[in-house]
């Protein structure tokens, strides 16, 4: 472990630089994008959440990773956009140095809780199709609230880990990250010194709360396929694939990329800009809690028709109320 040397000052605050080719007229249109994509976040995960609250048919144990899933998101992007959407409007970059820590931390922590949810999802969907007549013993809403609440404790563990290793670095000098958000990367590239056991650390976490939780959803998906396959019913059948590649595709966009961002400087070849690398993170950073709830959500029966039912009251009421604004008018 890189020791700190009493020579070296440590610096009070960080500068999160963003897209270094970015030219500044431009900054206000950036700025604009990556709020309109907060407020869809926010408001689409939190439409889920409020459903779920208020509808006793919603609480069930595919819902309750759901939500466990949106209220995910809405943190991550919380964390991560109004920092940036700040850098964009008002030049408000900077962080200080604990804030740059707690940032990393939760980023850490939402990227590592989402790759457990997935589990857990994949998990679910497993016992549905492969144990069908089981399923409603085996898999009760106590059993998803314990899952999902140990996935929320969990995760910490593996950030908190990195976190620590990287409060014993001392940086001394630059401060400018040339990131969109602090991360394990950015920091280890500002340390002074040998920093490589603490990043080895930090990777070797990445890489086991990436990896193990991805093995295990690929085995079930596997296991789905060929359940699927026996099927008699081809409605059926063709439901459930159309469900599994819809999900598939999301794993997709979130471990794939996250894959080459962090195996990029193992891989000559490989040539990963800070434009790129920033682009990439936030392509699986935040594409993903733009459209679960679509994905995962508007695509279910129960809440099409919970939408449809709200939506035929509002246009029952509106036509009514202005009946009797015309008749008292007269």
């Amino acid at each position: 472990m890189f020791q700190m040397d009493e020579n070296y000052t440590r610096v009070s605050e960080f500068v999160i630089v963003g897209f270094l080719n970015l030219q500044p007229k431009y900054f206000d249109l950036v700025a604009w994008n990556f709020f309109f994509l907060y407020v869809t976040t926010v408001v689409g995960n939190l439409l889920l959440v409020v459903l779920f609250a208020l509808k006793h048919s919603l609480q069930k144990p595919m819902y309750i990773i759901m939500v466990s899933l949106a209220l995910s998101d809405i943190g991550f992007t919380t964390v991560v956009l109004p920092k940036l959407i700040a850098r964009y409007w008002w030049n408000g970059g900077s962080l200080g140095f604990h804030t740059c820590l707690f940032q990393k931390h939760m980023i850490h922590y939402f990227g590592s809780l989402n790759s457990l949810i997935l589990m857990t999802m994949a998990l679910d969907r497993y016992l549905a199709v492969c144990f069908p007549l089981r399923y409603s013993m085996w898999m009760t809403n106590t059993t998803m609230t314990g899952l999902t609440l140990l996935c929320w404790v969990v995760a910490h563990i593996f950030s908190g880990i990195s976190t620590v290793n990287f409060t014993m670095l001392s940086f001394c000098g630059p401060n400018q990250i040339i990131h969109a958000f602090c991360d394990a990367i950015s920091l280890t590239a500002l340390a002074c010194g040998d920093a490589s056991q603490t990043f080895n650390t930090s990777f070797t976490i990445a890489m086991f709360i990436l990896n193990v939780p991805l093995a295990f959803i690929i085995f079930s998906y596997i296991c789905i396929v060929v359940s699927v396959l026996r099927m008699s019913g081809g409605q059926g059948r063709m439901k459930t694939f159309s469900t599994c590649a819809t999900q598939g595709c999301i794993i997709s966009i979130y471990y794939i990329p996250r894959f080459f961002v962090y195996s990029a400087r193992f891989f000559p070849n490989l040539t990963m800009t800070p434009d790129k690398r920033i682009v990439t993170t936030l392509f699986y950073s935040l594409f993903p809690p733009l459209i679960n709830p679509f994905i995962y959500c508007l695509r279910t029966r129960e809440i099409k028709q919970i939408l449809a039912r709200w939506v035929r009251r509002r246009t029952r009421v509106t036509p009514s109320k202005c009946v009797q604004t015309v008749t008292v008018t007269k």
